[in-house]
């Protein structure tokens, strides 16, 4: 029997590990979880939680999942990047190649990636380094919402109205809530549309109490820790900026409206001003095929595989790095600067969990 440990750090961590948790209890193997720095409230009566270090060394993992960017080295295992989201230049980098998604900070055993492209440019790096390996498994979060099989334009019978799913990164250099919370407040009033709302949950305060504010009939706020992905499906048309959900709402076929993003192209429509959002979104509900047919193109460069069978590959091609890869791999990197600040930041983030 497989013991695995996913490391969670962030809220949406939970959303792309379950599943992982999912099918390795069909395999019959054991998972359990270890929250740094996040809520553990979104855990489930039936998930077994680790609450130290300690803990997470008497389970002795045979590989830890990671959908982040750091993870304590020290933890026993191979040490398994699955990603928080799929491969785009969030930042606005001179080239996507010079992302943070391809940086090599010297932690992970194993990447499992998504699309043809970031395997191409993954194993180029892993021959570069020599101290990791690379599969392409596609992304664990997508297989409920690929398995489901629900693409497509949803049927609106009158009266039902159109519904907006708006999401917003939280980083100032590319957040779009600041700016259109008056306008999607008056979106909602009008009673033309409804909006389903969620923020990243490292957005200012502040502004997310201004968005709670304005639930009611026509608008559902949705806290940052609850599983989005159930949510999705019930939206005809998603508005954002420059969350990577947008690629993961483009998945069901449905049309994708942004305010001033920094990853503009054919597959979404972009605003530029407050007051051309509303005339924006009209459009996108009339599923132009021109923007439908760049959606379905770039969603097949993000991401191979629509069978909804990630999970599994993942744990496959763990299960090959156990059994075949692991000892033909260079040592990793000393990176001894970087592994005291990696443990100085575990107890941070340790020290800011509520204790219970």
């Amino acid at each position: 029997m497989r013991r695995y440990l996913f490391f969670v750090n962030q809220p949406y961590s939970y959303s792309i590990l379950r599943p992982l948790q999912e099918e390795i209890r069909r395999r019959g193997d054991e998972a359990a979880w270890f929250v740094a720095g996040c809520s553990t409230a979104p855990l489930r009566p039936d998930e077994r939680r680790l609450r130290n270090v300690k803990e997470v060394m008497d389970y002795q993992a045979d590989a830890t999942f990671v959908p982040g960017d750091w993870v304590p080295y020290f933890f026993p295992g191979i040490k398994v990047e699955v990603f928080h989201g799929m491969a785009r230049n969030k930042r606005g980098h001179s080239s996507e190649d010079e992302s943070d998604h391809y940086r090599i900070r010297g932690w992970f055993d194993l990447y499992c990636t998504h699309a043809l492209k970031d395997t191409e440019k993954f194993s180029e790096l892993a021959e570069q380094h020599g101290h990791f390996a690379v599969t392409h498994t596609g992304w664990p979060k997508l297989d409920p919402l690929l398995s489901a099989n629900l693409p497509g334009r949803r049927p609106l019978p009158a009266p039902e109205l159109p519904v907006v799913f708006y999401a917003s990164t939280f980083s100032r250099s590319v957040t779009s809530a600041p700016q259109l919370v008056e306008k999607i407040g008056e979106l909602a009033r009008s009673g033309h549309y409804k909006f389903i709302v969620t923020l990243h949950p490292k957005m200012d305060r502040e502004i997310v109490d201004q968005y709670r504010a304005l639930a009611g009939e026509h608008l559902r706020f949705v806290e940052s820790d609850e599983d989005l992905l159930p949510l999705l499906p019930q939206a005809d048309v998603m508005l954002c900026d420059t969350s990577s959900i947008m690629f993961e709402f483009m998945f069901l076929d449905r049309p994708v409206v942004t305010f001033r993003t920094k990853m503009p192209g054919p597959y979404l429509i972009d605003a530029q001003e407050v007051d051309e959002v509303e005339p924006a979104l009209e459009r996108a509900l009339e599923y132009p095929r021109d923007l439908m047919e760049e959606t379905r193109s770039l969603c097949d460069q993000l991401h191979s595989f629509r069978d909804g069978r990630s999970s599994a590959r993942v744990l496959d091609a763990v299960e090959d790095f156990l059994t075949t890869k692991r000892d033909k791999l260079k040592p990793k990197p000393l990176n001894l600067l970087r592994k005291l600040k990696v443990r100085r930041r575990l107890r941070k983030e340790l020290a800011r969990m509520t204790p219970e």
